[in-house]
């Protein structure tokens, strides 16, 4: 069975995000029900996957990172929460979903 993990880089100071508030959530067409709230490590990891096994499911999923706190940024923020909207075709496969970032921008990719 597969997985599903993150990874949270900041590359405005070249080192993993420590302590970034992840939430995962799944989406249905009535709900966004969230599935797992936890923080990056020292690493920028999570300590376990988000997902595995059976709790991987196919469908769309959105993971929320708390980048604006991280940061410690002042209001009005130009980045505060970045969502990642991505769909699980096929869950026997690991997915993994790391957010590259800065105050300022961010980016994604599908990782394994």
């Amino acid at each position: 069975m597969g997985k599903l993990s993150t990874h949270v880089l900041d590359t405005m100071n070249g080192k993993p995000a420590r302590d970034v508030v992840c939430r995962l959530y799944r989406l249905t067409a009535s709900q966004r029900e969230l599935l797992v709230e936890t923080r990056t490590n020292a690493d920028g990891r999570c300590d376990k996957p988000l997902l595995e096994g059976e709790a991987l499911q196919a469908g769309t999923y959105e993971l929320d990172f708390a980048i604006g706190d991280y940061f410690k940024l002042a209001e009005p923020r130009f980045l505060d929460i970045v969502t990642v909207r991505f769909g699980i075709a096929d869950p026997s496969q690991n997915y993994h979903v790391p957010l590259v970032t800065t105050p300022w921008s961010y980016s994604t990719y599908r990782g394994s």
